[in-house]
């Protein structure tokens, strides 16, 4: 019988969330009770056999961005060893560095303004107050996730953070980006497509005082009904740029009415998947359909 590897990280509480349910056992229960043979795995666990499974499902590799070199090999080690990966190798390696977003630019997509600051290289942040004509900017690392190593940067505090981000820039690249205050009003959409198809989609909203939307920052999470030409805005990130992948969320921001992306989640983002009655089974669907359980 197929084997399934469900990928999780080791979880030492690092990135778990007080207020949101265990997605991945809530799923793993569900996607047994279809009479599939699918175990929860640690994605870095020395110990497994990886030629034992047929397929990997990468869900919550939470860590991934914080052992990325490790993540790459693992990588390596698991396509030399047959498994198949879902998401495709490709996109994933491709979608672990927030570069990609100038691919996506660059294909005439919507993406939010950013400019890349190569690991090594002299900052002047005065620069991009002024390119971005902007008093308040967002710095990350090009390799990251849930807000790790994230800079709120103003005239103000300019000083301090150039000095933590020419220390951040010792050891790897970093992003730039104007901080929106659209975000802040009104709030960061998720679109979420299973094997391509539109699934269900929220709003993510940042705690007073704080910019970082995830709930681990205690942001709050609405479900919410869209339009189709909302999702059919979010669907080209995913017909563009994540053919074959089993999830996508398509995350950003309406600027003076047009979807622009902050990111394109291919690796390990949360699904919010009791937001909506329906995404389990959508989930189960996108899954048969990939992996041949249905014709």
């Amino acid at each position: 019988m197929m084997k399934l590897a469900l990928i999780t990280y080791l979880d030492k509480g690092k990135y778990a969330s007080p207020t949101a349910e265990n997605e991945d056992d809530i799923l793993l229960r569900f996607l047994k009770s279809k009479g599939l043979n699918i175990e929860k795995v640690i994605w870095n666990d020395q110990n497994v056999k990886w030629s034992d499974f047929e397929y990997a499902i990468l869900k919550s590799p939470w860590d991934y961005f914080d052992l990325i070199n490790d993540f790459n090999v693992w990588l390596n080690q698991i396509e030399v060893a047959g498994v198949k990966l879902l998401n495709p190798f490709n996109i994933v390696r491709w979608n672990s560095d927030k570069h990609y977003l100038k691919d996506i630019a660059d294909a005439g997509l919507n993406v939010t303004p950013s400019a890349f600051l190569p690991k090594g290289e002299s900052i002047d942040l005065r620069f991009y107050f002024t390119h971005f004509n902007t008093q308040q900017l967002i710095v990350k690392p090009t390799v990251s996730g849930g807000a790790k190593n994230t800079l709120k940067i103003t005239p103000e505090n300019l000083a301090e953070s150039e000095q933590k981000l020419h220390n951040f820039l010792k050891d790897e690249d970093f992003i730039v980006q104007p901080f929106l205050k659209e975000i802040e009003e009104n709030g960061e959409w998720s679109y979420l497509f299973f094997d391509g198809k539109f699934s269900h989609a929220l709003l993510k909203t940042a705690k007073p005082g704080d910019f970082r939307v995830q709930h681990t920052f205690g942001g709050t999470i609405t479900p919410k009904a869209v339009t189709l030409n909302e999702t059919q805005a979010a669907e080209q990130y995913v017909k563009q740029f994540a053919q074959s992948c089993l999830y996508a969320r398509v995350d950003g921001v309406y600027l003076n009415g047009v979807f622009h992306l902050m990111e394109l989640e291919l690796i390990e983002p949360f699904l919010f998947l009791e937001t909506d009655q329906n995404s389990y089974e959508k989930y189960y669907e996108a899954l048969s359909n990939l992996i041949g359980l249905q014709n």
